[in-house]
């Protein structure tokens, strides 16, 4: 798997873990793990050393209040693989209601993420009043307007949502309890349920070099549910992928710079969107960088895809980049009616060679009369971009704590973040903190960086325009997050979809580049290809 950001980013307890079939503890998986040929694979801990979860379990057991495994069991076949579109007619028919819906995920997670012989590690904090809430959304199902009404969401927690904290997996801000983001906002007005926060690649995975995928101190090392300590989870949206996989929520909400959502998507067998730059807002979201940023739905498929990223839409006054957004519309792909052999799509025949699952994907759409083109794409040299990133986050992130940030957070520069881990190197950055270090000395000029950026972008929408101009095709078709950089200083949307798994089970994706603010034409084309080829695999140990 290529790295993320394009590869320029090139205890002990005595619990046990289940993998494969298997029972391995720890500190066992550490040990078969030290001598891995992956370097971020090679973990020096896997349960947070600063936060044993204690409270999270108990916030959610206070809410289960006349739940158990026989309720569990009863709401299985409404719940576990299901479609927001499924759930919704359950409750229209009284077979489920809000209430029942988020108890029986917060069961879910406790049965296996308190359980140390199954827990991936993907959840940081649960809301305390989900459950009320809920509860309040049933008296008043009969105002609902919004197909998102009542599902239980998990957010990366990188994302501001107020009652828990916010802490981008870092010591530093355990205690940043910060007001709603924009997008948390959006969801909430129409009756969306904040379920709590997932794990992360600490600092969006712009901090240590060559760590583990998903670590983060808060959180722990999140672990891959169809190979626990055996394949990566994609970075740095780790735990929303995770928990989408894992059944754990109806959806989640990811962030991306550049791979940071189609990475653990296509880790993890799930739909991931990374939006046009400006189509959703980024205020309350810790960021690595304005230029790049945004947040996108990772759900089990593209209907729900759909739905999570209408209900996340909307202008937003304090975020710039949002002015040239359209106005927020509705995504659906549920009435869609259309044939693969409409849709032009050209194909890097490089990959071909390189990936038997993305060859037999590509056969298959030809098979059903898809236009391919096969291209060589020229190599594209991203001169400047880590410097994009080391300038935008010296300077984006101390504006994110002046103005979201309460006094009890006391670090207030990337210098600040640096001394604080410091005084606890083994807990708060045992991998280090190289990356922060390189953007704490950027030197950068403002007119440097400018020239920099503007240039980067043409380049990558030049990388592109051959393809989209001139051939005149609808998307093209990349794998995982290889293409993740380029569509990212592009500025172009990106959609990874599941086409099954490699030879040793690990799951891939195919993933679909679009033009800006073409969104619908993405889910569109992703919907009919995965009603075609359903590849996507659910987690068979934890059903």
């Amino acid at each position: 798997m290529r790295l993320l950001l394009l590869g320029i980013l090139f205890f002990c307890a005595c619990s046990t873990s289940k993998q494969q079939g298997h029972t391995i503890s720890e500190k066992d998986m550490m040990e078969r793990n030290a001598t891995n040929e992956n370097p971020r694979l090679q973990y020096k801990m896997i349960s947070s050393t600063f936060d044993d979860k204690k409270h999270v379990w108990a916030s959610a057991q206070k809410q289960l209040e006349d739940f158990g495994e026989a309720d569990y069991l009863a709401l299985f076949h409404l719940i576990y693989e299901r479609s927001i579109n499924d759930i919704q007619d359950a409750v229209e028919r009284s077979e489920l209601s809000y209430e029942m819906l988020t108890k029986w995920y917060l069961y879910r997670i406790l049965k296996y993420e308190k359980d140390p012989s199954t827990s991936l590690h993907s959840i940081i904090s649960i809301h305390p009043d989900a459950v009320k809430i809920a509860k309040e959304l049933d008296k008043n199902k009969a105002n609902k307007q919004h197909r998102i009404y009542g599902m239980p969401i998990l957010l990366k927690d990188n994302i501001g949502a107020e009652g828990i904290p916010t802490t981008a997996g870092a010591v530093a801000l355990s205690n940043n309890f910060t007001r709603d983001a924009t997008i948390v906002q959006h969801i909430k007005e129409k009756g969306g349920i904040i379920l709590g926060k997932v794990n992360l690649s600490e600092w969006a995975y712009f901090f240590c070099n060559q760590c583990p995928l998903g670590y983060s101190a808060v959180g722990g090392q999140t672990l891959n549910p169809y190979g626990r300590g055996t394949f990566e989870t994609g970075g740095s949206s780790s735990g929303s992928g995770v928990a989408v996989a894992a059944n754990y929520a109806v959806a989640a909400v990811g962030t991306e710079t550049s791979g940071s959502i189609l990475s653990p998507s296509s880790q993890n067998s799930v739909v991931g969107l990374k939006p046009t730059i400006g189509l959703l807002s980024r205020s309350g979201i810790v960021p690595i960088s304005g230029t790049l940023d945004t947040p996108g739905p990772m759900t089990k498929n593209v209907s729900d895809n759909a739905i999570l990223l209408a209900a996340m839409s909307g202008k937003d006054a304090a975020d710039g980049a949002t002015k040239n957004a359209p106005d927020p519309v509705s995504y659906n792909v549920d009435n869609l009616r259309a044939s693969i052999s409409l849709f032009r799509f050209a194909v890097n025949s490089s990959y071909l060679e390189q990936s038997e699952t993305y060859k037999q994907m590509i056969d298959n759409l030809r098979n059903v009369g898809a236009h391919i083109s096969e291209f060589t794409p020229d190599s594209t040299p991203l001169i400047g971009f880590i410097d994009v990133l080391h300038y935008d986050m010296k300077h984006d992130l101390p504006f994110y704590f002046q103005s979201y940030a309460p006094r009890s957070v006391q670090v207030r520069s990337v210098k600040d973040v640096i001394e604080f881990n410091k005084e606890n190197m083994d807990m708060r950055a045992p991998y280090g903190q190289s990356l922060f270090q390189k953007t704490d000395s950027c030197m950068i000029s403002l007119d440097s960086i400018t020239m920099i950026k503007s240039k980067l972008e043409q380049a990558c929408r030049d990388h592109f325009a051959t393809l989209f101009e001139e051939e005149q095709v609808d998307a093209i078709l990349s794998i995982n997050n290889y293409d993740a950089a380029y569509a990212a200083m592009a500025k172009y949307p990106a959609i990874a979809i599941p086409m099954g798994v490699d030879e040793k089970g690990e799951p891939k994706a195919l993933t679909l580049i679009g033009l800006p603010y073409k969104e619908q034409d993405l889910l569109n084309m992703a919907k009919v290809i995965m009603d075609s080829f359903p590849m996507r695999q659910e987690v068979k140990t934890m059903k």
